[in-house]
């Protein structure tokens, strides 16, 4: 994948340790897919996974966009934390990332699992009461729910402080 020289190159983040913190404190992430040349986003929640320097999300089994990654498993995908637009001085405090790398549903039942402890741990203050909750350890669950991993090929950050 060919990089675009960034403009303001004075709010680029660079260091591994900051994109890895967006990383960490977000919450979403907006992902652009592509299927039959007709561009799709779509905004999930995910859950890092920084040792497999990856995102994970769940979702249904089936849809637009498991069809989308079926057919072209490239996304590209951006994190924002956002510190709010600055009245009076037409500028805004943000922290992002953009990443990009391939979607895959994940099939093996117990890399899903730990991928879905991985997001619960991220998303919650409580994620065992939740996985017992949302009865994560049936069988039957696991038919109306998967679990997809992007894997990060290329992340780029940028600020504005």
């Amino acid at each position: 994948m060919s990089r675009y020289h960034m403009r303001r190159i004075d709010r680029a983040l660079v260091e591994p340790e900051e994109l890895a913190s967006i990383l960490k404190r977000g919450k979403y992430a907006a992902v652009a897919m592509c299927q039959d040349g007709e561009p799709y986003v779509v905004t999930l929640s995910y859950g890092y996974d920084e040792a497999a320097n990856s995102l994970v999300f769940h979702l249904s089994p089936s849809g637009r966009k498991t069809d989308a990654w079926a057919a072209d498993p490239r996304v590209c995908a951006t994190v924002v934390i956002d510190g709010g637009y600055v009245k009076g001085e037409c500028r805004h405090l943000y922290e992002s990332v953009v990443v990009s790398g391939r979607m895959t549903v994940i099939t093996d039942p117990d890399e899903a699992r730990d991928a879905m402890r991985t997001l619960l741990a991220h998303l919650e203050e409580e994620p065992d009461d939740v996985w017992e909750r949302q009865a994560l350890d049936r069988p039957e669950t696991w038919r109306r729910l998967a679990v997809a991993r992007l894997v990060i090929e290329d992340i780029t950050g940028k600020a504005g402080h």
